[in-house]
C-alpha cells in the first residue's frame, strides 16, 4: 500500500495486540476485586424470587466449581485469556443457564444502530458547523446563529436525555420515553417494525448527538483556521476556483484529518457514556445490559461486553491510522 512499510504495519499490529492483552488482563483482575460473591449473589435472588433453597451452601459451592471460581487464580487467568480469544465467554452469572454471548448478541445490534447513527450525524453537523464558523466567506448572519447551536454541549448527557423525556415523552407524549419498539409490533423486516424501532431511538439519538456535536464545531473550527492561511488554499482562491470547491477540496478537507483520528478514539468514549443514556431510555443495548450485568456482580458478561467494546476500539484506530497515507498522500510511514 502507497505511503505503508512493512515494519510500520508490524509494528502497529503489535502494539494492537499489545493493547488487547493489557486490557484482558486489567479486565481480569477489576472485577474480582470487587467485593462479593457473583455466585452467591445468584443465589439470593433466585431466594427473594422463590423463597427458601434448600443445601444453598452446596449449591453454591456446586456453581463456583461450574464457572471455574473455586481454581487458583492463575489457572482461572490462562482459561479466561483462551476463552476471550476463542468468543466463549461462558454462560452469564444472572441469566444461567443462557450462554453470555447469545445476549451480546442480541443487545449488540440494537447499540450498533444507535451509535452508529448518532455518531455520524454529530460528526458530520458538528464539522459543518464548525467549519463554517471559521470560513471567511460565511454570510454574517449565518455566523452570528452557529454558535447558539452549541448550547447545550455544556450538558451531561443524561441531563438532557432527562430533560428530552419529560418534554416530548411525557410532556408533548410524541415520543415513546423506554423500550427499543413498540411491544404491540411483531419483530420483522416490516416497515410498521422499522417505523417503531426509528421513533424509540430518536430520544437516545438525540441526546448524543446535541451534546457531542459542540466539540466536533470547536475542534474542526481551530483546523480550519490552521488551514485558511496555507498556501495552497491561497493559490486556490488566486486561481479564482469556486468558493464551494476551495470550501470543501482545499479548507475542509485537510481539518477533517485529525477530526477522523479523534472520531476513532471517541468511540470508547461514546459506548462507555452510552450506558446511561440507554438505562434511562431501558433501550435494549449493549450499554443496558452492561449496567444490569455489573449491578448483577456477573463477570463473564462484563467481561465479555468490555472485550468486545476495547478489541472494536483498537482495531479502529488501527484501521485509521493504515489509511491514512490513502486519505492524505502527504503523510507516508515509509522510511527514507
Amino acid at each position: 500500500m502507497r505511503g505503508l512499510s512493512r515494519k510500520y504495519v508490524l509494528k502497529r499490529a503489535g502494539m494492537f495486540f499489545l493493547t488487547i492483552w493489557i486490557s484482558m488482563t486489567i479486565l481480569f483482575i477489576i472485577p474480582r476485586l470487587a467485593p462479593g460473591d457473583p455466585v452467591a449473589a445468584m443465589v439470593s435472588r433466585m431466594t427473594a424470587q422463590g423463597g427458601f433453597i434448600e443445601n444453598s451452601d452446596q449449591l453454591i459451592a456446586a456453581w463456583r466449581a461450574k464457572f471455574g471460581l473455586d481454581r487458583p487464580l492463575v489457572v482461572q487467568y490462562f482459561s479466561y485469556f483462551k476463552n476471550m480469544l476463542t468468543l466463549d465467554f461462558g454462560y452469564s452469572l444472572a441469566y444461567f443457564p443462557v450462554p453470555a454471548l447469545s445476549l451480546i448478541r442480541e443487545a449488540l445490534p440494537w447499540t450498533l444502530g444507535l451509535l452508529s447513527t448518532a455518531t455520524l450525524l454529530s460528526f458530520l453537523i458538528g464539522n459543518i458547523i464548525g467549519a463554517l464558523m471559521a470560513w471567511r466567506n460565511t454570510p454574517r448572519l449565518a455566523r452570528a446563529l452557529l454558535p447558539a447551536t452549541l448550547t447545550f454541549t455544556s450538558i451531561p448527557p443524561f441531563m438532557l436525555s432527562i430533560l428530552l423525556l419529560y418534554v416530548f415523552s411525557f410532556g408533548l407524549n410524541l415520543l415513546p420515553f423506554s423500550g427499543g419498539y413498540d411491544l404491540s409490533v411483531k419483530p420483522s423486516l416490516s416497515p410498521a417494525f422499522a417505523l417503531s424501532v426509528a421513533r424509540h431511538a430518536v430520544l437516545p439519538a438525540l441526546s448524543i448527538v446535541i451534546c457531542s456535536m459542540g466539540f466536533w464545531a470547536l475542534g474542526m473550527r481551530g483546523m480550519m483556521v490552521t488551514t485558511a492561511g496555507e498556501d495552497y488554499v491561497i493559490l486556490a482562491e488566486a486561481k479564482g476556483l469556486p468558493l464551494s470547491r476551495i470550501f470543501f477540496r482545499y479548507e475542509m478537507r485537510n481539518a477533517l484529518l485529525p477530526q477522523l483520528t479523534a472520531l476513532t478514539l471517541s468511540l470508547g468514549t461514546l459506548a462507555g457514556g452510552s450506558v446511561i443514556i440507554e438505562y434511562i431510555f431501558s433501550y435494549p443495548g449493549i450499554g443496558y445490559l452492561l449496567y444490569s450485568s455489573i449491578t448483577n456482580n456477573d463477570y463473564t458478561m462484563i467481561q465479555g461486553i468490555v472485550f468486545i467494546l476495547i478489541a472494536s476500539v483498537s482495531f479502529g484506530v488501527l484501521v485509521i491510522d493504515l489509511l491514512y497515507p490513502l486519505i492524505d498522500p502527504r503523510i507516508t510511514y515509509q522510511e527514507k
